[in-house]
Parts: C-alpha cells; structure tokens; sequence
C-alpha cells in the first residue's frame, strides 16, 4: 500500500461519503475513500437467468439474507451476506438490518422521497419535553438543504405546512385525482393536509453518491478510492492518542493492510460507523456511542377501494390515481392522546390491481373480487417517529465475528408504548378518513414491523453542545478527537418521520464545507 499521508481519509461511499468527498476536493484536499465491496457492474450484476435455472427457483438462499425483505434470488448479491457479515439480537425483540456494500451503498437503493426536517423533529424537547434538541435549527439547514435538492434535482410543490418545510424544487404542476381531493377534504376535520410528494428524480435515472456526487470528486484529481477495503478499525498516534489512519482487510485476498490520514471522516452508515468506534475503543468518553438508537415506524396503515372506479373504469378520467404525502398533522396544534411527536401516511391511489392477502376469497371466488376491485386501489403507509431512549442501544458481541475476524454487532431496540400507540392512532385514523371520503376500508394495520425495517435506522453517535450527552458537537467532530468527524445519520439527535436522506446530504455538505475551513486555518 502507498506510504502516502493523505489529507482525509472517507470510510464510506454513500450519500454522506459522496458528499464528503464532492466537497473537500472541490476545495484542493486529497482525499482516500475506502469502500467495504466492489464497484457495481450492471452487466456483472445483471441476472438474465430465468428462475427455474437458479437453485432456489429465484426464492433467495436461506439464512443468507433473513432480514432483508427486498431480497431474492435474483438480486441477493447486492445485499450484505448475512452469514458473512452477521448481526446478534433477542429472538424476542428482531431487528431487521439491511445493508448494501457496493461502491455507493444505499444510495444505489433509495425510494428518493426527500424532505427536510423542521424545528418540530430539531427542536422537539423544547416543543414536548422529551429528549434532547439538535444543537442546530432550521434555519441553519435550510441554505444547505437548498444546494442538496438543486444537486438532486428535487421535484415537489411549494404546498408544505411549517412541519414540512419547503424547499427549492422542480415545481410539480401536475393535478390532484378526485380520489385525493376527496381524500384531503375528508382529513381536514383532523387538520390534516394533503401535499405532493417530493422525490429526487437524480439525472440519468439515477439519484446516487455514484452519478451525482463522486464524479465531480474524481474530475479534480484529489480523490483516491478503493474498493473491496473492509476496515477493522481507526488508528491512533503513539505520541498523540489521535486518529492517524485506519487498518483494513482486503476483502479478495485476506491481506491486511494500513494508511494513514490527517483526518477521519466515517460515512460507513449509522450502525457500521458505530461499529467501527467500539471496536476501535474511539470517542466515547460519554459513554453514548451506540446508545438511542432511533428508526422509523413503518407498516400500518390502511388499504381501500374508491367504489366509482371498480373494474379499471375510470383510470383515464381523472378520478384515481397519483399519490400524495401526509405531513405529521398530530402534537402540532393540539396535544394527540396517548403518544408524543406524531407520524406521516404515504398515500397511494393505484390504477392496478390490489394483494390478494386484502380479500377473504379463494379460487374463483378470489379471481372474481380481484377482477371487481381492480383500478379503484387507495393505500395508506404510515412512517413514525421513533422516540431516543438510553436503553435501545448496540454493542458489540466478543463472541461472535465476520469473515474477517471483527467482532460484529449486538442490537438491542424495541418499540415502547409511544410506537404502539401511534400506529394504533394511524391506522384507526386512516380507515375514519377514508370512510368519511366515501371510500371502502378493506383492511387496516395497527401493528408495526419490526425496528429497523424502515431501513432508516439514526443516532447512536449523537450531536450536541454538551460533550457529557452527546458524541459530536454541532459539525460532526468528535467532542474527544478533533481530527475525527462522523458525517452520517449516526449524528441523529432525534428520528423525525421524515425519510433521513436530504438531512444526510445537508449535514455532510455543512461539516465537510467547515473541516475544509479548519485544515486551511490549520486547526485540524
């Protein structure tokens, strides 16, 4: 490996490492990105193979990938190997982890829903008294925020209540299906709004680190990747105690090896990132790393039918179709029974047909309702916000390690009378909305999915002011090692309901813009 000391070192190549490296070598720092797997090749990756030619009949392989629910025998490969790369829990309280180690992560597998967080998610202690607030508010966001979605090429209407702020989009001018407006009519006894959704539409088809970020990094000449680099952990100085460099695994050939940086910049995704830091015994003089970790609450919710539109009819008129997002309408004006913070629906009005799991029918009989209720779908799905708690933590197991000798994680979460509570209001709310817009409930959800399933697992490495409550200050950079920053959603101080992707993106662009700003000043 090269002797060569770089100025950054990036663990991860997502949408927070992406943005890392868009950044400092924009601004002439040399940066070295490791990523844990290879670069994605579609032809490679392709599987053209019909499913009675694989060997599980396109079902995915078992005990290979029992927590990903996305997989199957046709797209296993991009996903984290479970038996390669495992994780413990209580059987009594799972936790479904998905993860993705090619070049780009899961920025290569996002549904692109982005929104900012408000001063109701940064601000939520002083709003309901629980918790911790964000040392940063809205308004030191928003700028950022802003440069992400035009990057992102966001697209959404300037339709936002305060607890969904606004942003700089590709104005979307398309019209409201009858269903929707019957649907946002019927919710406004509950003050709940309906609004367009906001998507990244990215360039190319694509809205990843690897299209819109990491191009820009590499036409400067600065940065350095290398894949296939599984770190094992954070280096110090002998004579400083401070952050040097990192050991990593060669993930074809075994062989170990060591570079060196002046700074640190973990990317690697909430849970991988603390992963790293408890295995290389590194800024946790709080005691916190790994503690609160957050998710959102995904799963319940509603399914309808819009009787006018039975049969396929009227897909063309103008009365379904298009979906919409629900902002958290709940502890806004008025305090919700039962539950603190509040959720949002994704809410869908199909032209296709609906699950057959949504009918109690069978054989013809099941044919004959599906041919019945076709086209005249209405979903709701509800994302919720996941209350911080001390205990709901991850560690590491001593007894138990990877396919190259790390010790892996322990997850210790579940969803508390909050979360239950919560859903329970969502679904039971939902089914009364759609009933009073005229709608047929078929089925209703008030249980949620398991922790993790959201796929937007926050926090364990939380920011704050005080160095005794929080593992990174305000920029990400580690109350204990001035030289190491943490640039993903492990900085979580609370979840939120909104998807975490465009915090993310603003959080790395604001501490990498300040990192660069030290090392010129010579601070770091």
């Amino acid at each position: 490996m090269t002797n060569e000391i770089f100025d950054v070192l990036i663990i991860g190549s997502g949408h927070a490492g992406g943005m890392a490296a868009k950044i400092l070598t924009e601004q002439g720092i040399s940066c070295l990105m490791l990523n844990a797997g290879p670069v994605a090749d579609v032809g490679r990756d392709a599987q053209p193979k019909p499913a009675y030619e694989l060997p599980y009949r396109g079902f995915k392989q078992p005990g290979k990938l029992e927590h990903v629910f996305q997989s199957n025998g046709f797209n296993e490969h991009v996903w984290v190997d479970e038996q390669e790369v495992p994780y413990t829990f209580d059987p009594a309280n799972p936790y479904n982890w998905v993860r993705v180690r090619l070049f780009g992560g899961r920025s290569l597998f996002w549904s692109r829903q982005s929104f900012r967080l408000s001063n109701y998610e940064l601000k939520g202690k002083s709003h309901d008294g629980f918790g911790e607030d964000w040392p940063i508010d809205e308004a030191t966001l928003s700028p950022f925020y802003s440069r992400v979605e035009e990057i992102f090429q966001v697209e959404g209407a300037l339709d936002g209540p305060p607890q969904m702020p606004d942003g700089n989009f590709v104005l979307d001018k398309s019209p409201w299906s009858e269903a929707m407006l019957r649907f946002g009519k019927a919710g406004q006894a509950y003050d709940m709004q309906i609004c367009k959704q906001r998507r990244a539409n990215g360039r190319d088809g694509l809205a990843s680190s690897v299209n819109l970020l990491l191009p820009d990094a590499e036409k400067t000449g600065k940065l350095t990747s290398i894949a296939n680099a599984v770190v094992r952990e954070i280096t110090r100085d002998k004579t400083t105690g401070q952050p040097n460099g990192v050991h990593f695994v060669d993930r074809l050939t075994g062989r170990e090896l060591h570079v060196k940086a002046r700074v640190i910049v973990v990317a690697a995704g909430t849970l991988e990132t603390t992963r790293l830091l408890l295995n290389s015994g590194m800024a946790n003089s709080s005691g916190l790393v790994g503690r609160y970790l957050m998710d959102q609450i995904y799963g319940p919710g509603v399914v309808c039918s819009v009787p006018e539109a039975r049969g396929g009819k009227h897909a063309k008129n103008g009365l379904v179709g298009g979906g919409a997002i629900v902002p958290r309408f709940r502890n806004i004006k008025t305090k919700a029974d039962g539950f603190l913070r509040g959720y949002a629906m994704n809410v869908t009005s199909s032209t296709g047909g609906l699950d057959a799991r949504n009918f109690k029918a069978y054989g013809k009989e099941l044919q004959s309702k599906m041919d019945e209720y076709y086209g005249s779908g209405f979903h709701m799905t509800m994302m919720g916000e996941v209350l911080g708690r001390y205990e709901n933590h991850v560690r590491i197991n001593k007894e138990k390690v990877d396919a190259w000798g790390i010790p892996v994680l322990h997850i210790e979460t579940h969803y508390g009378e909050n979360e239950i509570n919560m859903s329970k209001d969502c679904a039971e709310t939902g089914a009364a909305i759609a009933e009073a817009a005229g709608f047929e409930v078929l089925a209703k959800n008030p249980v949620p999915n398991p922790p993790g399933y959201s796929i937007h697992e926050v926090g364990t490495c939380r920011m704050g002011d005080d160095p005794k409550k929080s593992v990174v200050n305000k920029w990400g950079q580690s109350h204990d090692h001035k030289n190491l920053f943490l640039v993903d959603a492990s900085v979580f101080t609370s979840a939120g309901w909104q998807n975490p992707t465009m915090t993310i993106l603003a959080l790395s662009m604001r501490a990498s813009e300040y990192l660069a700003g030290e090392m010129k000043k010579g601070n770091v």
